[in-house]
């Protein structure tokens, strides 16, 4: 008698934590839920729960269902779906593409002979994608690749790689991943470090003192460096808009949960901003010099109406005001001031003294502060140093070498 698409998914899953070659992610396995849909055409996740098409699942043979049980837990444990939501809304096609390769990559790695899991094929060939090229890379370089030969290919060349490629085997819900708030964001990615470390403790059980499988490249890939000028221009471009006129084609989003439509405030200009800066002593020439060279260039190209520049140890040691027409000059005129105690709280005090209310604050510091103040306008931490401490308000970057 066949098994039905649920007791086959479910024998996959079993199949796979009983072998060594997978035990170390079988906390992965178990988390979220698995369902099969009538409805699916192939398979999808939103980064926490699974879903399977009933005829695709009875169209594969146990060792492809478990690939591609395999390749959903990796968009999972590698947090794509959470992590660079922001591709998806520039390129769903190639965010969709950029993900697979990474992914399927990853599990051909493990198993080469396709011994345990095998890629499904469909009228001879591999339905999903694979290019060794991208080995050791990360989602968003391997979607910049992508982009990059896509603008080749709409320019008359020939995109590396493109030919004929496939758009992979299985869906993305981005969208459902993108609804969850970021309590629920953040309560994932401790679900799915603590199901990482329960699987490492069941490979290192199988494997006695040798461990697992997560490699050191692996790791690497649990841990995306993504370039902190990036997400600091990223942070400047979403908070740092100028409101001279509304718009209704696109609703205000801050009144839909309430049900109130009600219009958007959009320019092509930039107000105003402030960037604090930690002189208290720890904060040397190299970090100071490289951030306000990134500053200046975010600056320039946003262009600000203001630009107040603040340094601060326990107190405002110096304040320093730029505007579109001095930006230009800020390297070259800027005279960093202070060098003793550490206290952040001195900022948001000065501002309010002096009337200051910028749309967007800038912090750099190493982090090693008693408290982070209280803040009534979008901030961003920058923290230098090695200093991996996020700060509790705000959005938080770590700048590294």
């Amino acid at each position: 008698m066949a098994l039905t698409p649920e007791r086959k998914l479910k024998k996959a899953v079993v199949y796979l934590m009983r072998d060594p070659l997978f035990a170390d992610m079988s906390g992965i396995f178990m988390l979220g839920t698995k369902s099969i849909d009538d409805n699916c055409p192939t398979a999808y996740t939103n980064g926490r729960d699974e879903v399977y098409g009933s005829e695709f699942v009875k169209s594969l043979d146990i060792t492809e269902l478990a690939f591609v049980v395999v390749h959903e837990s990796y968009h999972k444990m590698l947090r794509q779906l959470t992590t660079w939501n922001k591709l998806f809304k520039e390129d769903a096609n190639l965010a969709n593409m950029a993900a697979d390769y990474v992914v399927n990559l990853a599990i051909v790695n493990r198993d080469p002979q396709g011994t345990i899991v095998k890629m499904p094929m469909k009228d001879g060939k591999p339905m999903g994608l694979l290019d060794r090229r991208f080995a050791g890379m990360h989602t968003k370089q391997v979607f910049d690749i992508l982009k990059q030969e896509q603008k080749q290919k709409q320019g008359g060349g020939q995109g590396a790689g493109q030919s004929g490629a496939s758009e992979g085997f299985d869906e993305h819900d981005w969208e459902g991943a993108n609804q969850l708030t970021r309590e629920e964001q953040e309560q994932l990615a401790k679900e799915v470090d603590q199901a990482i470390r329960q699987g490492q403790i069941t490979a290192q059980k199988m494997h006695g003192n040798g461990g697992g499988n997560l490699d050191r490249e692996l790791m690497d890939l649990l841990n995306p460096k993504v370039d902190w000028r990036e997400l600091l221009r990223e942070f400047v471009s979403a908070v740092c808009n100028g409101r001279d006129f509304s718009s209704w084609r696109k609703p205000n989003r801050r009144f839909l949960s309430s049900d109130i439509i009600m219009p958007s405030l959009v320019s092509e200009r930039v107000g105003h901003m402030v960037v604090g800066i930690d002189t208290s002593g720890s904060i040397g020439g190299p970090e100071l010099s490289r951030f306000l060279t990134e500053v200046k260039e975010i600056a320039e190209k946003v262009n600000p109406d203001k630009v107040d520049l603040i340094y601060w140890d326990a107190h405002v040691a110096g304040h320093e005001v730029y505007n579109s027409g001095t930006l230009g000059d800020l390297i070259n005129s800027t005279k960093p001031k202070g060098g003793g105690g550490t206290d952040p709280t001195c900022v948001p005090t000065y501002l309010d003294e002096h009337g200051i209310k910028p749309e967007c604050v800038i912090m750099l510091t190493d982090g090693y502060v008693g408290s982070w103040g209280q803040w009534d306008v979008p901030i961003l931490w920058a923290i230098c140093g090695g200093n991996k401490v996020v700060a509790p308000v705000g959005k938080t970057i770590h700048i590294e070498d």
